[in-house]
């Protein structure tokens, strides 16, 4: 990715995200998840009215998405998915999970991993909310969740999540420092699954094209290279938002590095690369809202 391009997507996920969090805390606590929603839509409005370079990119990808020409009303209901997941964020830091209805599809495999290993990697990506799958984590026996995330992000985020739920960072492992491989390979042998996402980078990572949604379009080679290092099976995951109270969990293997031999692991790398970018593009068909893509991801000229 470009350092244009990667500019590009930080300020917006710090103008869309940190702002709607900050916001919806606030509305959220003060009267309840229902008045909350109801505020959610001035919100989304808000966003698609004034944003003109979020809309542009989010019509480009929902074309794809959708096999056809993007409406307004399309426009709207991604980014209403969008705050709704970061709405819906404040309660399940609070667990309460009473209020939602969690479906959970192939988690027995990722569960057999971790205990077999131990210790199972996820990789996601910003499609849906990884927060279903930390609550999920946090509210049934025998799923430990830690995620992997950019220093920067992890730092403003838990900023504010800290203000709502003191442990709600606690199983959060920042990139980029000396000992970010060894807290996640300590977490991984501690039996915990270890999250990441892996569809945006910073500017100075690596990128490979692969197909996604009928185009190349360059992912980030550190993720893979991250679970090609801790030597453990690895699953994609999403949770994706399904509308009102429901979500839908879904796990399905992905790649295995605990026996790839060093000199096989470049291809193996690739391999699975282009297999998480088929497993995104069907499940961006599959729910189209959910990709939370307001970017020229596929960075056109």
């Amino acid at each position: 990715m470009s350092e244009k391009s990667e500019a590009d997507w930080r300020r917006q996920q710090e103008r869309s995200n940190l702002a709607i969090l900050k916001l919806m805390v606030w509305i959220s606590l003060t009267f309840g998840r229902a008045i909350g929603r109801v505020v959610l839509y001035g919100i989304a409005a808000y966003f698609v009215l004034f944003s003109p370079r979020a809309r542009r990119f989010s019509r480009d990808y929902l074309h794809r998405a959708l096999n056809r020409w993007a409406q307004w009303s399309d426009g709207f209901r991604h980014v209403f998915s969008f705050a709704s997941t970061i709405h819906d964020r404040i309660y399940l830091l609070n667990d309460r999970f009473d209020l939602f209805d969690i479906e959970i599809i192939g988690a027995g495999a990722v569960n057999a991993a971790a205990r077999s290993h131990p210790g199972a990697l996820l990789i996601g990506a910003h499609l849906g909310s990884f927060e279903v799958l930390r609550a999920v984590g946090r509210g049934r026996e025998g799923l430990k969740v830690a995620m992997l995330m950019y220093e920067e992000n992890a730092r403003k985020i838990n900023a504010t999540l800290e203000a709502i739920n003191p442990a709600a960072s606690q199983d959060i492992i920042p990139l980029g420092r000396m000992d970010s491989m060894l807290q996640a390979r300590d977490k991984l042998d501690a039996g915990y699954v270890v999250g990441m996402l892996a569809d945006r980078s910073l500017s100075d990572d690596a990128t490979v094209d692969c197909e996604f949604l009928g185009k190349p379009a360059p992912f980030p080679l550190g993720p893979f290279r991250v679970a090609a290092m801790l030597r453990r099976p690895v699953f994609f995951m999403t949770g994706l938002y399904l509308g009102g109270n429901r979500y839908q969990l879904h796990f399905e293997p992905l790649a295995d590095f605990s026996q790839t031999p060093r000199e096989e692991r470049d291809t193996a790398i690739r391999v699975a690369m282009q297999h998480y970018a088929d497993r995104l593009t069907h499940f961006c068909h599959l729910a189209p809202y959910n990709w939370f893509n307001f970017f020229d991801f596929w960075q056109k000229k």
